[in-house]
């Protein structure tokens, strides 16, 4: 039986505002923070905030597959699977930064139909389902419509990564051309485009909980989604997000520097 979107967006608003309430009661405050084995950090506040999603996603499709950061793969053998980041952005989580929340994608046979994500600092919450737009506290998103990069804002992820080989000369030579580039990082980067606020964003070397929901809520709201090869999915080493304007100049700009994403 073919899964009612509406309800599934419902239930992916939900979660992520159980998994905001679990982190903001560590918000600032003395917590531990621990290492993983790929040396990046988590928190009690990480593993809670992804427990709370998946009992609400639990109470509603029993049934379905999920995969989390923390907790791992349940798989029953589900068409759907929840992909579940419960904070992006965890380590400025830990300093007390504003650009963190969590991230919730639903998958049926491979394909996003439904993402939610939060900046609970911020009070910002957004979800988009296929076929249904994209929205930020109950307001239709809507991409920016400019198309010269003199105008352009380009926003970027992880500065460390992205300003190394393979990825530098594209994103420099992208730099050169724009009115003006931010840096905010994390799921913050992306809501620039989802907003209007900037055309273009990139991002590189993240898993895929680190995007699954953005897929849907950038094409919801009238842009684009790819990885820098081109390719509408969500594997690659780095990817690009936009207004749909500026997209293949972006693709070719990378190309041009010679890099070539799986």
């Amino acid at each position: 039986m073919a899964i009612d979107l509406e309800h599934a967006v419902d239930v992916a608003r939900r979660a992520v505002q159980a998994a905001s309430e679990a982190a903001l009661r560590y918000f600032r405050s003395d917590f531990v923070v621990e290492t993983k084995a790929d040396l990046t950090p988590v928190t009690v506040a990480d593993k809670e905030a992804e427990t709370a999603i998946v009992e609400v996603i639990r109470g509603e499709y029993p049934d379905h597959d999920t995969l989390g950061e923390e907790h791992g793969a349940f798989e029953q053998g589900s068409r759907y699977r929840w992909i579940i980041d419960p904070i992006d952005g965890t380590r400025g989580f830990t300093r007390g930064a504003s650009f963190w929340g969590p991230l919730l994608a639903l998958e049926h046979d491979g394909e996003i139909v439904v993402g939610a994500m939060a900046l609970p600092a911020l009070g910002e919450s957004y979800w988009a389902a296929k076929g249904l737009g994209a929205f930020r506290d109950g307001q239709r998103l809507s991409v920016s419509k400019i198309s010269d990069w003199g105008q352009a804002t380009l926003g970027l992820g992880e500065l460390n990564r992205l300003f190394r080989p393979p990825f530098r000369d594209g994103v420099m030579a992208l730099m050169q051309r724009c009115a003006s580039t931010r840096g905010y990082g994390d799921l913050a980067n992306f809501t620039l485009v989802f907003n209007g606020r900037a055309e273009v964003a990139i991002e590189c070397e993240v898993k895929i909980w680190d995007v699954a929901p953005i897929k849907i809520l950038v094409e919801e709201a009238g842009g684009r989604f790819t990885n820098l090869g081109g390719e509408s999915k969500l594997s690659g080493h780095g990817f690009i997000v936009s207004n749909g304007l500026l997209h293949e100049d972006a693709l070719a700009a990378f190309a041009r520097a010679g890099f070539r994403d799986r």
